[in-house]
């Protein structure tokens, strides 16, 4: 089943069975569907976050300042692929690639100086970062730790979603189960350490921008979510003490109704699932979520026209209910955003809070016969793949069953563009004939040759033989059943690199082989 509906007349009632106070309830009170807290938005705004990294450490905190500046109420960094996939900038895989997607981040040093300025304390910091999630949380603690942040101070989200990079996405390092003892190591970790951390972002993000239908995107995400609350109770940690910390990440595309009805699926869906399988506390029940824009719907052609997709969106998301939004920049399917994209892109969100009234409200569009119509299918068509999942094992026995499904609607999705029967304003229908040239971005090659300068010189100048020390003990706590965030953020205050700590644990552990 998919979230497709061929009869475009809106329903003229309520969806049979529909029952108000079991399915809606008021705002704040289970099953969430019409928002996670009482007040909404009257009384705190949703986090603005504007989501950068570009090169150098250098580079990025310098552009966080200016967001900072400009209102931006969170951070959220963006690695490139070889800090993703665990390789120092110097090593020979890396080449290429180092700060092309988002800043390198490969030593202690590197992550002082992306966080140069920032009072830890009174940001919020989310991380898009799966395989080597710890790694970099491990660095941003101890960054905390020299600048005497209390770790109990310490606000943000680290995504460490490594199901959905085997599913949609791809930077996985480690094998299936050494990868969820990482994410359950990290929950762990904050649940003692960090309480203020959101230990996992549950990504549907990635799942959608690969070509997953609506109803798709919330199965497949809150799926992976049931296996992370699994494998964190299997590791004897209480429920309550991590439940409350999990979010999750979904993306908003331009059908804006269907959107709406989207979070609002998702939010029923899992209190009702986290209250009936697992028996969770209310507060353990609410889903809460970080919103981007959708980076595929952006074209390259006619680029202003996505000043209007990303309001579109944005809208979709705050009408939805999200706790968090990054706004893309209308140029970013040409190049890394400008400085006045991104910033255009927050002002957007900030008229929305400030100027449009929808702010003022919670869950304004519920009651509507349309909204609760679909989000009533969305539901239907996100549960029956749901049930699919759960007859194979959970999650992470599901992972080629779910790629499939996105595969198939990728593809159907392509033909219809292809063949003019889905629009895409300024590409298949109002298309021109203007061209549009990227701004010129950073030298990549040189920053490529700086950035391995400097990982040189910070090697010679650390303690080669307490590194070596230090990464022996990851290794032990590796082979062993011992949490390896301690070691990790030992490692890395001795000056270990992110490349030396997953080249460790790829010996212990190899490395993920695609079935396919």
């Amino acid at each position: 089943m998919t979230d497709r509906d061929d009869n475009p007349a809106a329903p003229g009632g309520l969806p049979e069975g529909f029952d108000s106070e079991a399915d809606l309830g008021e705002p704040g009170s289970f099953p969430f569907t019409r928002g996670v807290y009482r007040s909404m938005y009257r009384g705190r705004r949703w986090t603005m976050r504007q989501y950068a990294g570009f090169g150098t450490a250098e580079d990025t905190n310098r552009r966080y300042h200016f967001l900072l500046g400009r209102g931006t109420t969170g951070l959220s960094v963006a690695f490139d692929l070889p800090t993703q996939m665990g390789l120092d900038s110097d090593a020979p895989m890396a080449a290429g690639e180092v700060g092309r997607v988002g800043v390198a981040i490969d030593t202690i040093d590197d992550m002082r100086t992306l966080l140069r300025g920032i009072d830890l304390g009174a940001i919020s910091c989310s991380m898009t970062i799966n395989a080597t999630a710890p790694i970099l949380l491990a660095l941003y603690t101890a960054v905390a730790d020299e600048t005497g942040v209390e770790r109990t101070e310490l606000r943000g989200t680290v995504q460490n979603d490594i199901l959905k990079e085997y599913i949609a996405r791809g930077t996985y390092i480690y094998p299936v189960e050494p990868s969820l003892r990482l994410v359950s190591d990290l929950m762990a970790f904050c649940s003692r350490e960090l309480p203020r951390w959101n230990t996992i972002s549950v990504s549907g993000y990635h799942i959608r921008e690969a070509g997953a239908t609506a109803a798709q995107e919330v199965a497949f995400t809150l799926s992976d979510g049931i296996e992370y609350v699994r494998q964190a109770l299997a590791r004897g940690i209480a429920l309550e003490d991590f439940a409350p910390r999990i979010s999750f990440f979904f993306a908003a595309h331009n059908d804006l109704l269907e959107e709406v009805a989207k979070f609002r699926a998702a939010r029923r869906i899992w209190a009702r699932t986290m209250r009936g399988r697992f028996g969770a506390s209310d507060r353990s029940c609410r889903l809460r979520f970080h919103t981007q824009t959708g980076g595929s719907t952006l074209t390259a052609q006619q680029p202003m026209n996505n000043v209007v997709r990303v309001t579109v969106q944005a809208l979709a998301g705050v009408l939805g209910g999200t706790q968090s939004l990054h706004t893309n920049g209308y140029d970013e399917a040409l190049a890394l955003p400008t400085a006045e994209a991104a910033a255009l892109a927050l002002r957007t969100q900030q008229i929305l809070a400030e100027e449009s009234g929808v702010a003022k409200w919670a869950d304004p569009l519920g009651g509507s016969f349309l909204v609760e119509h679909l989000t009533h299918r969305v539901e239907a068509g996100a549960l029956a793949l749901m049930e699919r999942i759960e007859g194979v094992g959970g999650a992470s026995r599901a992972i080629e069953f779910m790629r499939d499904e996105i595969h198939r609607e990728a593809y159907r999705h392509q033909l219809e563009v292809e063949a003019g029967t889905r629009v895409v304003v300024g590409v298949n229908r109002y298309a021109t004939e203007e061209d549009h040239e990227p701004s010129p971005g950073p030298d990549f090659r040189r920053l490529e040759v700086r950035q391995a300068a400097a990982l040189a010189a910070f090697r010679s100048a650390r303690d080669g033989e307490d590194a070596g020390r230090r990464l022996a003990g990851l290794r032990e706590a590796a082979g062993g059943e011992g949490n390896l965030l301690p070691p990790m953020i030992d490692c890395v205050k001795g000056g270990v690199t992110l490349g030396e700590i997953s080249d460790t644990l790829r010996t212990v552990w190899g490395t993920y082989r695609d079935p396919a």
